[in-house]
C-alpha cells in the first residue's frame, strides 16, 4: 500500500485516525502496532513474519545488553557479544534477502527467486541503530515489546524513511501529546509531499520514459530527459519523506526532516549534507566515525569515506551500477576534500551550482542504468551531435512539459517556502488560504489518480 493511492487516502488512513483518536491513549501504541502490520502485510502478509522476527531479535538483544550491563554500568564481554551477534544477523537477514541472488550470479550458483521485502533496508537500519545505541548507553532499552514492534514498524516512515533513530523518538513512543496544532500541521506538510509524488515526479516520469526511449532525441532531449529523472526521483523520494513527516504529526510523532533543497547546492559536499539527510546521518554516526573520521590523518579518513559511499552504494541496490555509483560520489568527495572546496568557495555561485547540478545529474544517470550497456550508451548521447541537437518530435515534447519542468525547478528551491513565510504565514486569512490550498491539493491528485494508471514508487525497490 502506497502513501499516494486511492485506498490509503480514503479508507485505510481515516479508519486508523479515527480509531486512534477514540482509542484510549493508554491502548494507542497496541493499535499503532496491529495497524502498522496490516499497512505491511497489504501486500505481502507472509513477510510480516520476517519483519517480527527482525524486531524480537533486537528487542531481546536491547534487554541482554543492558541486563549485562546492570551491575556496574559498562559494557561486559558478554553485552559485546549479544551486540556483535545482532548486528549479525541483521546484515544476515538483509543480504540474504536483497543480495543472496546478486552474489549468486558473480559466483555462478544457481539462486532461486528471493523475493525482496519491502522497506527491508529502511527496517534493518533502524532496529541495528536501537541495539548500537542501547549498547552506547544512548538509549534505553525498551521492556516493552508493543511499544518497541510500534517503533520498528510505524507504518508512516517503514517502508521508505526517514530513517528514525529510536533515542529520537524515544519519549514520544512513551508519550507524546497530540494537539490540533500539530495535527494541522502535519496535513499541510503531507498534502505537500503528496503534490510533489503525484503532480511532479509522476509527470517528470513520464517525460523521462519519453526522452529515454527515443534515442533521435538529440543531445538537448537526452539532458532534458535525464534532467526529468532527476526531478522525478527527488520530489518521489522527498515527496514521500514528508508524507512520512505529516503522518507522523497527525498521531503525535515529530521526525526529523529527510532533505533539505539539495539542489540548491554549490558543491557535491553540500549535496549530500542536504539529500537522504537520515541515511547520511546515520552512516557518518554508525560506520564513519566509529572507523576514525577524520581523526587519524588523511590516508585514513579517504580510507573510512572508501568504506563509507562503498556501503551506501551497495545499500542502494544489488548491482554494479549502485557500487559504480558509490564509488562516484566517493572520488568527488575526495577531490572536493583535497583541494576543489578551497577553488568553489572563490568562484562565482553561478559557476559552482552549475558545476554541483551537472554532476548531480550524471551520477543519476549511473543510479538508473542496472545495465552497464545502456548506462554506456546513455552517456554517450549525453555528450555526442551524433543524433544532432534536439528533433521535432524532442522539442514538441519539451514544449508540452515546459510548464511543469518550471514547476519542478521552482520547487526545487525555497523560493515557495519563502514567499509564505512573508506574505501569508501569521496573517488573518492563512488558514482559510491553507485549507483551499490543501483541498485544490487533494481534488488534484485525486483527479490524477484516478484519471492515470502511472504511480510508481521508486524507493520501495530499495
Amino acid at each position: 500500500m502506497v502513501f499516494s493511492s486511492i485506498i490509503f487516502l480514503f479508507v485505510y488512513l481515516p479508519a486508523v485516525l479515527l480509531l486512534y483518536y477514540v482509542t484510549p491513549k493508554k491502548f494507542r501504541n497496541f493499535l499503532l502496532f496491529f495497524v502498522n502490520l496490516v499497512f505491511y502485510g497489504w501486500g505481502e502478509p507472509k513477510l510480516v513474519v520476517l519483519m517480527l522476527i527482525s524486531t524480537l531479535i533486537n528487542y531481546v538483544s536491547g534487554l541482554l545488553i543492558a541486563r549485562f550491563r546492570e551491575k556496574d554500568e559498562k559494557n561486559t564481554p558478554a553485552s559485546k557479544a549479544v551486540l556483535i551477534i545482532s548486528i549479525i544477523v541483521n546484515i544476515g537477514l538483509l543480504g540474504y534477502f536483497k543480495y543472496a541472488g546478486f552474489i549468486g550470479n558473480i559466483l555462478h550458483l544457481k539462486v532461486g527467486d528471493i523475493p525482496l521485502p519491502i522497506g527491508i533496508s529502511f527496517y534493518t537500519f533502524q532496529t541495528m541503530s536501537y541495539t548500537i545505541d542501547v549498547y552506547r548507553n544512548d538509549a534505553k532499552a525498551q521492556k516493552n515489546f508493543v511499544t518497541f514492534g510500534t517503533y520498528v514498524s510505524l507504518f508512516p516512515q517503514l517502508i521508505a524513511g526517514p530513517i528514525v533513530r529510536y533515542k529520537d523518538v524515544e519519549e514520544q513512543l512513551i508519550k507524546r501529546q497530540e494537539n490540533l496544532e500539530q495535527f494541522n500541521s502535519g496535513v499541510k506538510i503531507f498534502m505537500i509531499g503528496m503534490c510533489k509524488k503525484v503532480l511532479l515526479a509522476n509527470q517528470m516520469g513520464r517525460l523521462w520514459d519519453i526522452m529515454r526511449a527515443d534515442d533521435t532525441v538529440g543531445i538537448l532531449g537526452s539532458w532534458i530527459g535525464i534532467i526529468a529523472y532527476t526531478f522525478q526521483i527527488y520530489f518521489d523520494f522527498c515527496g514521500y519523506s514528508e508524507m512520512a513527516i505529516g503522518l507522523g504529526k497527525m498521531f503525535g510523532f515529530d521526525f526529523l526532516i529527510n532533505f533539505d533543497y539539495p539542489y540548491i547546492s554549490k558543491s557535491i559536499t553540500e549535496f549530500w549534507r542536504r539529500w537522504h539527510i537520515s541515511l547520511s546521518t546515520w552512516f557518518k554516526e554508525y560506520i564513519y566515525i566509529p572507523l576514525g573520521g577524520n581523526r587519524k590523518g588523511l590516508a585514513r579518513q579517504i580510507f573510512n569515506m572508501f568504506v563509507v559511499w562503498s556501503l551506501t552504494g551497495i545499500w542502494h541496490g544489488a548491482n554494479y551500477n549502485f557500487i559504480l555509483w558509490g564509488i562516484y560520489f566517493f572520488i568527488l568527495l575526495v577531490i572536493e576534500k583535497a583541494f576543489l572546496l578551497n577553488a568553489l568557495k572563490k568562484a562565482p555561485a553561478f559557476i559552482t551550482h552549475l558545476y554541483a547540478l551537472v554532476f548531480i545529474v550524471i551520477g543519476w544517470v549511473i543510479f538508473y542504468f542496472e545495465d552497464m550497456h545502456e548506462l554506456g550508451s546513455y552517456i554517450i548521447r549525453l555528450f555526442t551531435p551524433e543524433n544532432g541537437f534536439i528533433s521535432s518530435n524532442g522539442t514538441c515534447t519539451i514544449l508540452a512539459y515546459l510548464p511543469l519542468i518550471t514547476a519542478a525547478a521552482i520547487a526545487c528551491t525555497p523560493l515557495s517556502a519563502k514567499f509564505y513565510s512573508k506574505k501569508i504565514a501569521n496573517k488573518k486569512f492563512s488558514p482559510i488560504f491553507d485549507t483551499v490550498l490543501c483541498v485544490i491539493g487533494m481534488l488534484l491528485c485525486t483527479a490524477s489518480l484516478i484519471s492515470s494508471g502511472y504511480n510508481p514508487f521508486l524507493y520501495f525497490k530499495f
